[in-house]
């Protein structure tokens, strides 16, 4: 039993260490093949050497802009030699022409009681007239306007004015001038027209300007009398 077992011993212990080699024999093939690990390149700095730092890149400085000047652009000839140009004074601007101021002469006021004188005259040729004179007694000129509206004593409408006598413009009266105007006493003989003698004659220079002069001694008067314009010469109001 001994024997047995000791043989059954031997082939098992020779069966691991052919196991064991076997596996050492695996193992030295897989380093055998294995690749070796590839090795860093050299590096040719030396540890010791310091880091190159690059030197900053100053920033250029903004250009200022300066002022833009215009040049007037100058015309070449056309042909020729080109000549040079000579600037020429600036021409003073002259003043604008100063408008002269109109000078208006102011129109005369009517004449009024206040700046005349009226006078009542008997006058031989034409029969039945009386001649009224107007003078300017004042200081200043006084147009007689149109004609003086008429009446006697207490007559309250005037009498009718000569239309034809109406001169082409308006008397004028400087201070010392006198106007003229007739006055018709009588109408037609021998027609009912009440007439009687009067003592005072009322002429109206203006609707608001009267004036109240003596008639001539024996004054006869009837429904036909009648005044004219105002004349510039005497003559000229007697003719009607």
């Amino acid at each position: 039993m001994r024997t047995t077992a000791r043989r059954l011993a031997l082939p098992a212990a020779a069966l691991a260490a052919t196991l064991a080699l076997t596996a050492c024999g695996q193992s030295s093939d897989q380093d055998a093949t294995a690749p070796a690990p590839a090795k860093p390149a050299p590096t040719t700095a030396t540890a010791s050497a310091a880091p190159t730092t690059a030197a900053p890149t100053p920033i250029a400085a903004r250009p200022t802009t300066a002022p833009r000047t215009t040049t007037p652009p100058t015309t070449a000839p056309a042909t020729g030699t080109p000549r040079e140009t000579t600037a020429r004074p600036a021409k003073p601007s002259s003043p604008a022409p100063t408008a002269t101021p109109r000078t208006t002469t102011p129109r005369p006021r009517p004449c009024t009681a206040a700046d005349v004188k009226v006078v009542a005259s008997r006058v031989s040729r034409p029969l039945n007239h009386l001649a009224l004179t107007v003078t300017n007694t004042g200081t200043r000129t006084c147009d007689a306007v149109g004609a003086p509206l008429v009446g006697f004593d207490h007559s309250q409408a005037p009498i009718r004015i000569v239309e034809e006598s109406r001169p082409q413009a308006v008397v004028t009266l400087a201070p010392g001038e006198s106007a003229y105007a007739s006055v018709i006493l009588t109408g037609e003989p021998g027609a009912d027209t009440h007439g009687m003698t009067v003592r005072t004659i009322k002429v109206n220079l203006t609707a608001d300007s009267m004036v109240t002069v003596t008639a001539p001694q024996g004054t006869y008067v009837d429904d036909g009398a009648a005044v004219s314009y105002w004349q510039r010469e005497f003559e000229d109001a007697l003719q009607f």
